[in-house]
């Protein structure tokens, strides 16, 4: 905050005519005279209430000028005075204004509004918050509840081609012809990255939030590329196989063994049999799969089909990928989590059917 000292210099300079006047400024001063003058401009330089606690979200737009700011100052009644807050501001050389989302209360006054605009102390309008492990559908769900967007809508546009397109001319070594393969059930599944996006803007387009979740994804991508290139596996193979990986993984479970179990799988051309793909065919979410399940006619299913599933079942996070690109070197083929959430691996099915009965069965 300024202090009394500095709005008593200011309406000094406003007197002496050392700064450029509005004319509805001028006007002002001539009508009230340079005592009225002094009496007025202080009460503009005040706080609307100082005993207010309410807090006020203001959005700044890139770009903006000082008189369209203090135009929407004086909308929300923030400040008294608009003509005054621009003068205070050139008087003050105050540095450029942020944009962004601030949060204003009518108990500061304008050299405090002044203060916070002028610093990155500007808050998002909203924020998205996306986990590991989610599904499109259940990313859309997210979207909307943070949003204006209905899910039905957030799905459309995920779905939509021709905005895929426009994505895959921007991120071409991300988003291939594969999100377009024949079974592929949501092209853009396991594409959006989970993690925290702040958006500053309360008009966020529905297309700039998918593309700050896609930037993320190629992001990574970008990382691990040379990984990849060893592994002879393209982005989409690697999300697919980070997404079972992340489904089937617990918190205490080692990725990279499980990542092994899936490679080793797939090195003897047997069916991954993870029932996560089963729900995800499904498309329902159970806590466990009965054999009626296991019958599910999808391209998904893969205990039906050998090889990775058409596309990833959700989305992964970095320690997935990690895991994808270096699996283990095991001869395990089998694994299964306990009740605590170990997870306990085994090479033949033999051993994979005892620690079934002595993990699963015998605790039902």
């Amino acid at each position: 905050m300024f202090e009394d000292q500095t709005k008593k210099s200011f309406i000094k300079k406003l007197l002496n005519h050392k700064i450029k006047f509005w004319l509805a400024v001028a006007a002002v001063l001539l009508i009230l005279g340079a005592g009225g003058f002094s009496l007025y401009v202080k009460s503009a330089l005040e706080p609307v209430d100082k005993n207010s606690q309410k807090m006020v979200n203001i959005y700044i737009p890139k770009g903006s000028s000082v008189s369209s700011i203090a135009a929407k100052l004086k909308e929300q009644h923030l400040i008294k005075n608009e003509k005054v807050f621009i003068a205070y501001v050139k008087f003050k050389n105050a540095p450029g204004f942020q944009a962004g989302n601030f949060q204003l209360s009518q108990s500061m006054d304008p050299a405090g509004m002044i203060e916070k605009l002028t610093s990155a102390s500007h808050v998002p309008a909203f924020k998205i918050v996306i986990p590991e492990g989610r599904q499109l559908s259940e990313i859309a769900d997210i979207i909307a509840g943070e949003t204006n967007f209905s899910k039905q809508d957030i799905m459309n546009k995920l779905d939509d081609r021709e905005f895929i397109e426009t994505l895959k001319k921007k991120y071409p070594k991300l988003i291939t012809d594969e999100v377009f393969s024949k079974n592929i059930k949501h092209p853009l599944e396991g594409y959006l990255y989970p993690a925290t996006y702040p958006f500053y803007d309360p008009d966020t387009k529905l297309e700039t939030i998918i593309e700050a979740m896609i930037k993320q994804t190629e992001r990574l991508a970008e990382k691990y590329q040379s990984q990849m290139s060893d592994q002879k596996m393209t982005v989409h193979k690697t999300l697919t196989m980070a997404s079972l990986i992340e489904e089937e993984a617990t918190e205490k479970a080692d990725r990279h063994k499980i990542s092994s179990v899936f490679y080793n799988r797939l090195a003897k051309k047997m069916p991954l049999q993870t029932d996560p793909t089963v729900l995800y065919a499904l498309g329902k979410h159970k806590h466990r799969v009965v054999y009626k399940d296991l019958e599910a006619n999808s391209p998904y299913n893969t205990y039906k089909n050998t090889g990775l599933p058409p596309g990833p079942i959700s989305n992964a996070g970095e320690t997935s990928w990690e895991a994808a690109l270096n699996p283990d070197k095991t001869e395990y083929v089998y694994f299964l989590a306990k009740k605590n959430g170990e997870v306990v691996f085994t090479k033949t099915l033999e051993e994979h059917n005892h620690a079934k009965s002595k993990y699963i069965t015998n605790t039902q």
